[in-house]
């Protein structure tokens, strides 16, 4: 391996190391969007509609669980 080459892998792993830290975040993030969206049906009254066991199931409000802050996923800095 040349120090050329040894460089660019460890810029590549590096790129890498970057987009996984990132792919966490976007993930937390989609996960915080859709836990607070299910939680604003469930307060507003409105149904969802689910896929559950091949099937899609429309859930009233009074079916949505309330939304536990504390087990909600957080966004990494």
């Amino acid at each position: 391996m040349t120090l050329k080459s040894g460089a660019k892998l460890h810029q590549q792993t590096m790129n890498n190391q970057t987009l996984t830290e990132l792919q966490k975040k976007i993930d937390a993030g989609v996960k915080i969007a859709i836990a607070e969206a299910i939680e604003k049906h469930r307060r507003l009254g409105q149904s969802i509609s689910i896929w559950q066991d091949g099937k899609v199931v429309t859930l009233t409000a009074d079916q949505i669980p309330p939304l536990d802050r504390e087990k909600q996923p957080t966004e990494t800095n």
